[in-house]
């Protein structure tokens, strides 16, 4: 997956970093029976051999869930000159696919950092060489924090998130055992019926002023997340976000007022999962200060991690440059870069096929799988399978709708399915491969590892 100078050199410039070393021996794993993705013929090779011998997606088992290298560097591309043009840093959320040769590709396309969800993530970021860390979470856990302590420093920089007084006081306990210590965290301000976060501009300014006053900890910002307060892109699902919106900014601008940030501190102000980016930059994005007037650096940072493989789903309806006015503007639409493919095992009525991939290769938690194409066999020529539908997914199989009068489907027959939800996609696989064009080119460019 390449990267163009300009963006390696913006990466650069704004301190993102990732162990490339690192990254790059993973080509170097040892394929074998651990990979369900790969055939038993290739057991033995490395994961580079594997890729440089020319594989192409016939010669690949099913079930089996494949990326686009074309749409994932499309996506990546489209993501960062949005929000370079709109002035916002991006930290995406890593946990979407736990692969550090992603996360390179969009640090290398000017991330801020990389954002993940809790300790034993950060261990993997630690080890690759993340220079760069939010923690979208508050760590409770004592042995996370007393590592994470111990850790962090000028090449491992971390902020992670408290929400309650509790997690303050806890956090107090655990670093006072481990003099000098100091962590990075800011205020998540949450809303009622949402998930973390505290809940309301009050409480949450009370609580950053027990911030303030601790020993061992340094508030840099405030946030939260959005996404939990909706679900849909209806006018009242887009009012709630932007209520919870403007509270953020409320709080952000009551703690510059009372002076509760760290005076050493470049500050942030952090929302926006991948369904409602766009009202987090309209509403907070004139936050950001460049300090030049002797104020704080303030850096409004925005946290989506699904847009880089997007689907064929939920996010294909929900994305703002697929829905209402940003849609109407001219905003090119997310591609998805991902897709299962799944062989017919048994036609035991007319009307429904089984096939060979179920949940455990799958997400089906924001949506059933979408029949696209229908061919003989893997690799080969695929036409569109008009009018079938995936009535049901059991663990290991999917039951195929279709019209018999109009299609036929027989045993050993390859359907293409558009999936809906990368985040719950790529824990399935360890090893996922990459094809150069899903629509064009079926051969295998590199193969993506996971690490949950």
């Amino acid at each position: 997956m390449g990267s163009t100078q300009a963006s390696v050199n913006n990466a650069v410039k704004t301190g993102s970093a990732i162990n490339s070393a690192m990254v790059d021996a993973l080509d170097a794993i040892e394929l074998s029976w651990k990979f369900k993705a790969v055939p038993a013929s290739s057991h033995g090779q490395s994961a580079g051999a594997f890729v440089a011998s020319g594989v192409t997606l016939a010669e690949l088992p099913t079930p089996l869930l494949t990326l686009d290298a074309a749409a994932l560097g499309a996506n990546v591309e489209h993501m960062a000159d949005w929000c370079a043009g709109k002035g916002v840093l991006l930290a995406p959320h890593g946990k979407t696919t736990m692969a550090p040769q992603m996360w390179r590709e969009q640090l290398d396309h000017g991330a801020w950092g990389i954002t993940l969800a809790n300790a034993s993530q950060l261990r993997v970021g630690h080890a690759f060489g993340l220079q760069r860390v939010m923690v979208a979470n508050s760590l409770t856990d004592p042995a996370a924090i007393t590592w994470l302590a111990a850790t962090q420093g000028p090449a491992f920089s971390v902020v992670s998130w408290v929400d309650s007084l509790q997690t303050v006081a806890l956090q107090e306990h655990v670093l006072s055992a481990i003099p000098g210590s100091v962590i990075d965290v800011i205020v998540e301000l949450g809303g009622n019926g949402g998930r973390t976060g505290i809940r309301t501009v009050a409480q949450a300014l009370e609580l950053a002023r027990a911030v303030n006053a601790a020993k061992h900890l340094r508030l840099v910002g405030v946030g939260g997340y959005e996404g939990s307060l909706a679900h849909t892109a209806d006018a009242d699902a887009l009012t709630a976000v932007r209520g919870y919106l403007s509270g953020v900014k409320d709080l952000h601008e009551a703690l510059l007022g009372e002076g509760l940030y760290a005076h050493d501190a470049d500050i942030i102000v952090t929302a926006g999962g991948s369904a409602y980016f766009d009202e987090v930059v309209d509403v907070l994005g004139g936050c950001s200060s460049d300090g030049a007037n002797g104020g704080p650096r303030i850096d409004v940072i925005i946290r989506s991690g699904a847009y880089m493989v997007h689907d064929d789903g939920f996010y294909r309806g929900i994305s703002p440059f697929a829905r209402g006015a940003r849609a109407e503007a001219g905003q090119a639409p997310f591609a998805s870069a991902m897709h299962a493919w799944a062989r017919v095992v048994s036609a035991p009525e007319p009307g429904l096929a089984i096939l060979d991939a179920g949940k455990r290769d799958m997400p089906v938690d924001e949506g059933l799988p979408e029949p696209q194409l229908l061919g003989t066999s893997l690799g080969g020529e695929m036409a569109e399978l008009a009018g079938a539908s995936i009535s049901a997914v059991n663990d290991q199989h999917c039951f195929l709708r279709f019209d018999p009068e109009t299609t036929t489907v027989n045993i050993g027959d390859v359907v293409r399915l558009g999936l809906s939800h990368p985040c719950t996609a790529f824990d399935k696989w360890t090893l996922i491969p990459v094809l150069a064009d899903a629509d064009s080119d079926n051969r295998v460019v590199d193969l993506i590892h996971t690490f949950f």
